[in-house]
């Protein structure tokens, strides 16, 4: 019986999971389906999962800690970070996984060497990309809009800023982890301030992938190399797919098999 996979999301449409991983089902002939579910409410995400009769699912903004909070069992960085964005169902238990963080990290290294970074946004994923960059040696530090989530990251001995208090001081990478420009106009920061920042760094990442956003359109203008979250996506995606799978492929076979869905899909 075809095995059924989706990512869930509050948008979703724009998802390219699902070409990614059925390309990665028909090349690897993995009896596999893979789609996407619209998730309004984050608290119906297990009802939803079993209902449907998913073997694994990807979960995208706004719904990682309500994922963390559905699965039984928690590898230890996910449950670090309280966000999981891969869940497995293994003998009729939830298996959280969060597959951001390395994907990331796997990307970040293709582009050279990074020692400081400044990660916008206080999320989920903000959360997994501060810790697991840390402990490969990163400095972080975080701007958020508001104080109040940037509690948890000041908790964890991070340096954190509000828009108001934040000074720049220059850092290799900005890294934008907030859905500002996924559906609209918007910035990440406050224009001024976010050109002050860019103008003192060495490229600038943005999670969201497959459209210029208005974060990356800042970095173009100013002449600073940039990248999208297209690379990230498919990191994740080879580690989430090996998840899916239950390991019966090497990470070499799964990305030789997902590598072409770039071409495909951006």
């Amino acid at each position: 019986m075809k095995e059924l996979f989706a990512v869930f999301g509050n948008p979703v449409y724009h998802s390219k999971s699902p070409l990614m991983h059925n390309l990665a089902f028909r090349t690897l002939k993995y009896d596999g389906c893979y789609t996407r579910w619209l998730l309004v409410e984050g608290e119906k995400l297990r009802e939803t999962f079993f209902d449907l009769g998913f073997k694994g699912v990807n979960i995208t903004v706004p719904h990682k800690e309500w994922a963390f909070k559905a699965a039984d069992v928690v590898e230890d960085f996910a449950a670090e970070v309280r966000a999981v964005n891969t869940l497995v169902l293994k003998e009729g238990k939830l298996h959280g996984y969060n597959t951001d963080a390395p994907g990331f990290y796997r990307a970040l290294t293709r582009l050279g060497e990074v020692k400081t970074a400044l990660i916008m946004g206080a999320g989920g994923t903000a959360r997994a990309l501060s810790l697991f960059l840390r402990s490969k040696g990163v400095e972080i530090e975080v701007v958020n809009r508001s104080a109040g989530r940037l509690e948890w990251f000041e908790k964890e001995g991070f340096v954190c800023h509000t828009w108001e208090e934040f000074e720049v001081k220059g850092h290799d990478a900005i890294i934008n982890t907030t859905s500002a420009g996924l559906t609209d106009d918007a910035l990440p920061m406050p224009e001024e301030l976010l050109d002050r920042a860019l103008k003192e760094a060495r490229y600038a990442v943005d999670v969201i992938y497959g459209k210029e956003t208005p974060f990356l359109k800042e970095a173009k203008k100013l002449g600073l190399p940039h990248f999208d979250g297209s690379e990230m996506l498919l990191q994740q995606g080879i580690i989430a797919f090996d998840h899916f799978t239950d390991h019966r492929y090497t990470l070499e076979e799964i990305e030789k098999a997902m590598r072409p869905f770039l071409e495909l899909g951006t």
